[in-house]
């Protein structure tokens, strides 16, 4: 399917631009600079459109944001089911998972943050559009995650007493604060060190 959508302009000749890649490129800024500091003209200026192709295409500030937060989810969902797949060994895809937290708060990737987590800072709570989305993603993640407790569990490889769900939330609320601590660039070796701590606690 091509992902070329004609947008009409409000004068002059139809024009057709990448949605998707206007909305990555707005998800970019957002990103950067957060909802409430990102101005029209910041988001004009990355998505390449003019102001009445932008509010055709995706209305106005808010709804551009929130498509940019649902590509944002939706990466991080297909990036976690990668990692979960089921011809992969539980523990293995909890490593996977792990390391890939690692990734994202070593370096400038770390002192970047999280979208979702900056996100939830400024809005949840007062965008009930915005909580919904968040509070779906976690609960979406947390379910993953204790898919993978479960069959670990089921393989003989978690510690006695551990409980898949509450492990999973544990693990959950866990990387979402590496991302936080992240903003402060610590080094590779931290982190990765912190994320085998938490899961040698947790598998035999």
């Amino acid at each position: 399917m091509s992902r070329q959508t004609p947008v009409q302009l409000p004068r002059g000749r139809p024009r057709s631009f990448d949605v998707e890649a206007a909305v990555e490129r707005a998800m970019g800024v957002f990103w950067s600079r957060g909802y409430h500091a990102t101005a029209l003209p910041d988001l004009l200026r990355a998505t390449k459109l003019s102001r009445g192709s932008l509010y055709a295409a995706f209305g106005d500030k808010h709804s551009l944001f929130l498509r940019a937060l649902d590509r944002y989810i939706a990466d991080a969902l297909t990036r976690m089911d990668i990692e979960f797949a089921s011809s992969r060994e539980p523990v293995d895809g909890l490593r996977l998972y792990l390391a890939g937290y690692v990734d994202r708060t070593t370096g400038a990737n770390g002192r970047r943050g999280c979208l979702l987590v900056a996100t939830a800072m400024e809005l949840a709570g007062r965008d009930a559009e915005v909580n919904r989305r968040i509070a779906s993603f976690f609960k979406a993640m947390e379910a993953r995650v204790t898919d993978a407790f479960s069959r670990a569990k089921a393989a003989g490889k978690l510690a006695d007493g551990v409980e898949p769900s509450s492990a999973a939330r544990i693990l959950v609320c866990f990387v979402e604060g590496l991302r936080v601590v992240g903003k402060t660039a610590p080094t590779r070796i931290t982190s990765q060190a912190t994320v085998d701590a938490l899961l040698d606690r947790f598998i035999r």
